[in-house]
């Protein structure tokens, strides 16, 4: 069912609920979590339709579909890239690196023939 709760467990909890409550008092608890279920139920219509009255009509153009987390399941993800085709991704654009200063610093002062300098020693 939902929340790992099968039938015998819903019976067992409320086998327990009456034990505790007592026959007398079930009737008006039972009837209050009726009315609790019902005014959560309006809540999330009214939500429900105040979201669609602030999105206006690209609200129902969204494809929820492809929005439900539950779709990225890892295992069908990683099955569907080993059944790629194998083709060759492009490469992505060579970005110049610039080199910092204590790298450009260190490459003069491995060069031959030139004397180390520091330009922030004066």
């Amino acid at each position: 069912m939902f929340f790992g709760l099968d039938m015998e467990k819903l019976l067992l909890i409320g086998l327990i609920a009456v034990l505790i409550v007592g026959p007398d008092r079930l009737p008006r608890y039972a009837e209050a979590l009726a009315r609790f279920t019902v005014r959560v139920r309006q809540w999330m219509d009214s939500a429900r339709t105040r979201v669609k009255d602030e999105m206006g009509d690209e609200f129902q153009e969204i494809e929820w579909r492809k929005l439900d987390p539950r779709q990225y399941d890892p295992r069908r993800i990683i099955r569907d890239a080993l059944l790629e085709d194998d083709t060759p991704a492009k490469a992505a654009p060579e970005v110049p690196i610039t080199p910092t200063r204590a790298q450009q610093e260190a490459r003069r002062a491995a060069e031959p023939g030139l004397t180390p300098y520091d330009s922030e020693a004066t």
